[in-house]
Order: structure tokens, then sequence, then C-alpha cells
């Protein structure tokens, strides 16, 4: 976890680069509380407080790299990091020393998903009780809550960029669904760990879109299968520190669909919330920094609606997350 040490340390940094005129602000480099666009030029919604620190992977002249944004610019991690993996790996002594490199303009990068997880993204089914409630009543089956979580898993090559097209084949599947969820990043290699020090091991906190072919999330009858096809694991557009978050169980979450909201929600009404889920997660396995554990999705999705709505193409979906901010993917349907 990122200590309020290592952030003060790192803050000073990046106002001392800013100070000596690194950051290309024509009043000296001092820092003002006003927002910028996550894309100034492609229009998006989302929004960032220039005093907030972003840990992002972003593509530059063909390489990508990690680093962190602060207001409209991207502040690259030495080269000893090749990954935001490596970032979070290190210990806190390492981290809170690292020297921010020239900035480079916010229009000038593309981010990408900000972690790619050499393993699957740990994921938790029926996590919220008004998700629970509309799949007992879509299925026509008795509501029956889980006693512990219900883990399932996406493959790493699922994994989306944010403000990526998202290509999915119409030939393989007629029922992609959408799913609003809070992303942990573990930041400590763990084991066995009580409830009451989960959160000790979080990095931070991201969007994620479990997009879901529901069709063959029946017909296979386990889950990974529907929930592991290219391009259906979108996250981004950053990672938010344990620390700026706090309490994760405070948060509202919420998805639009071009424009229209169809998920919104809080954290506070998780079945499992994010210290149970690490806790039974842990239990007799190991995680690793980098880790990635998408927590369940609030009720609104596509199958459970009355008449069912899925994904076609062209549409734009909206994640929003408080604290966090917005993901935003279009919608193609290509063979």
């Amino acid at each position: 976890m990122i200590t309020d040490r290592s952030i003060t340390l790192f803050r000073r940094l990046l106002d001392h680069s800013c100070r000596v005129g690194r950051v290309g602000d024509p009043g000296g480099g001092a820092y003002e509380r006003r927002t910028a666009p996550l894309h100034p030029d492609k229009g998006s919604t989302a929004r960032v407080e220039e005093r907030r620190m972003r840990y992002v992977s972003f593509a530059h002249h063909g390489i990508v790299r990690p680093g962190i944004l602060t207001g409209a610019q991207v502040h690259p991690l030495p080269e000893s990091f090749r990954t935001l993996i490596d970032f979070i790996a290190a210990d806190d002594q390492t981290r809170s020393s690292v020297r921010p490199l020239a900035p480079i303009a916010l229009g000038d990068v593309r981010l990408v998903a900000p972690v790619r997880p050499a393993k699957n993204i740990f994921c938790v089914g029926r996590n919220y009780l008004g998700h629970a409630e509309e799949v007992a009543k879509a299925r026509g089956t008795p509501l029956d809550l889980p006693s512990v979580p219900t883990f399932f898993t996406k493959a790493p090559t699922a994994i989306a960029d944010p403000e990526a097209t998202l290509t999915l084949s119409p030939k393989i599947s007629s029922k992609y669904d959408w799913e609003v969820e809070l992303a942990v990043i573990i930041g400590k290699r763990c084991k066995d760990v009580p409830a009451e020090h989960a959160l000790d091991v979080v990095f931070g906190y991201t969007c994620l879109n479990d997009v879901t072919a529901r069709d063959l999330q029946r017909d296979y009858q386990q889950w990974f299968k529907g929930k592991s096809l290219d391009d259906t694991c979108p996250m981004g557009p950053w990672i938010v520190s344990a620390n700026e978050i706090g309490d994760p169980q405070t948060l509202d979450v919420a998805l639009r669909l071009n424009g229209v909201t169809k998920q919104q929600a809080s954290t506070s009404t998780m079945i499992f919330d994010v210290k149970s889920i690490i806790a039974h997660l842990s239990l007799g396995m190991t995680l690793e920094p980098g880790d990635v554990i998408s927590t369940g999705t609030p009720d609104g999705v596509g199958f459970a609606r009355t008449p069912p709505e899925y994904l076609a193409d062209g549409d734009v979906v909206e994640l929003e997350i408080s604290k966090i901010g917005v993901l935003r993917n279009k919608i193609k349907l290509s063979a």
C-alpha cells in the first residue's frame, strides 16, 4: 500500500519539477486547483483534479511506459520501472525516492490499461444484493445469497485500453452485456490475510467493465469462456492510490450506455466488502503485486432487463466511479 509519507515525498518532487519549469507552466509552474479533461481533443467528459496523482500506463512514440498523471501532464517513471507493476512491487522506500522524469502533455500520449498482469483477473459474481435479486428474477429461481464469495476469472488477453474500440464478433455471441465494477489492485505479496488487515495490501483502485457474452456463459455452464473473449475486460483509465480512496465501501458506481444510466449503486451494498473478498481469496493462496480483483457489479445489467438489452454496434459505454473517474469505450460488432 502506498503510504502518506511516500505520496507526500513524491508530490514534493513533482512540485519541484514544476517550479524549475519542467512542466512548462507559463506562471512558473505553481499548481492551480483546476480540472483538466482526460482527452481534451476527444471531448471526453472525464476530468481530473490537478493536485491529485493518478498512476497510469501510456503509449508515447510507440513505446508503452508507466507514469504519474497530475492534471494535464504525465510524468514518466524512470526506465528502471519497465511497467507499472514493477513500480507497484517496489518497496515503499524505493517508491518514495523516485524522481519523475520530464513531463509530457497528456494530449501527446495515449493512455492504456494501467496494468496487464501475467495471471488471470480475479472476479466476484453476484456480489451486490440488487444484482443477486435481478439474476434470480430473470432466471425464475429463488433468491439464494452465497455464504462465501463466488470467484471466477477472466483471461488477461481480454484486457482492453481506455477509449479503445471493443471489437466483438456477432458470429460468436449475440448477447454481449455490460457490468460496471470496482477493481482492486494488490500492492504486496501476501497470503492468508485477515480481513482486519486486508486493505493494507491494496495499492489502489480502478474501473473495470466485465463485458460478458451471456449465451456463451449459459452454454458452457462455467463462466470463464463467456467472460474471457478478447476486448471484454476494458480497464482504467488510471489507478488511484488506496490512501486517496480511503474506505472503498463509500464509492458510487455507475454505467451509462449512449448517455443513458443503466447501472447506479453504492459499494456499500456489496454482499462481501473488499476486506472480506481479499481475506477469502488469499486463504491458502498467494496474491502478488499487480494482481487485479474485480469486485462484482450492481443491478441494471442488460440480460435481466424487460425486455433484455445487449450491446449494439456503435454503442458508447461509460463507467464512472467516484474518486476515480470515467472509463469510456465504443463497441464495434465485426465478424
